[in-house]
């Protein structure tokens, strides 16, 4: 299918965001039940991904017990392909058959998503053997040559951080929603907060709510000059986007927690590179914000 055939179907995307993996993201947003994200690499589709109760991810669904599917016997711990006739074989730990199955169905490769807490589908992603690959998001065996994403500019992670951003923002309050709460309102001084600590983890190599130099949370919305009643923040690094992120999160219990919270009306994310951070709040009074 290719970017033509996509604009028939779904109009024209609300935004297009750029991945670190040579496709554009075709983010489709405007219906929270019904939230898709079309990767369009030289015009072609090369990766779907959906979640909301109402979109179509057929064969599967949005909140299908993943028991029917492993009753079906259609998770397994190995899966084989071949890419320029090179080939690869992705080999997975029991957590990630729990959490994050790859289903081969002919030449299309699905990751479900997994709610662990509810053993429900909670998003779907479709891939072609060639952007899998690039991804490598399991332990990857190969022969012959690794094919791997382009090389990229500082000003094209920019791009990405900015585009994984939106995503975390739009999938958190898909996720809220379906949980039957209130979805969060943007703030871009908090996102700022995020978005330095962010970069202070990749660049000083830890992965800690507590900075070296910066302090904690509440030393940071401090230097960040944010009023609020309640703070929360979530890190995540090393996953391959921000809805892969986001996933992780939601199958963390603390993290959970955050994601979930019914008295944060607000939310900041900074992304730097791959290292992801949501910075939450309960403002003193939304007219300040």
């Amino acid at each position: 299918m290719d970017g033509t055939q996509i604009k028939e179907k779904l109009g024209e995307p609300h935004r297009i965001d750029r991945s670190s993996y040579d496709y554009d993201w075709w983010v489709y947003n405007t219906n929270p039940q019904n939230y898709i994200q079309v990767g369009i690499e030289n015009g072609r589709v090369v990766t779907v991904f959906g979640t909301g109760n109402d979109v179509l991810v057929e064969p599967f669904e949005i909140g299908q017990p993943v028991s029917e599917i492993r009753s079906k016997g259609l998770i397994k711990p190995k899966i084989s392909l071949n890419v320029d006739k090179n080939p690869y074989r992705f080999e997975l730990t029991d957590q990630e058959m729990e959490v994050r199955p790859l289903i081969a169905m002919g030449n299309v490769y699905i990751q479900l998503y997994v709610d662990t807490f509810t053993d429900k589908i909670s998003s779907v992603r479709f891939l072609d053997g060639r952007t899998l690959v690039k991804l490598r998001p399991y332990e990857l065996a190969y022969r012959g040559e690794l094919l791997s994403a382009k090389e990229i500019t500082a000003a094209e992670w920019k791009e990405i951080e900015q585009g994984n951003k939106a995503q975390i923002l739009d999938i958190t309050n898909v996720i809220r929603r379906r949980h039957g709460i209130h979805p969060l309102k943007s703030d871009e001084q908090l996102a700022e907060v995020a978005y330095l600590h962010s970069k202070d983890m990749q660049e000083n190599q830890y992965f800690d709510h507590v900075s070296p130099t910066k302090g904690g949370l509440a030393d940071r919305l401090e230097e960040g000059e944010v009023r609020y009643q309640l703070a929360g923040e979530n890190i995540a690094a090393k996953y391959v986007d921000g809805i892969a992120a986001v996933e992780g999160w939601l199958n963390s219990e603390g993290h959970r927690e955050a994601l979930l919270n019914e008295e944060y009306n607000y939310l900041g994310v900074g992304v730097y590179e791959k290292y992801y951070t949501q910075n939450f709040i309960q403002a003193w009074d939304e007219e300040d914000q």
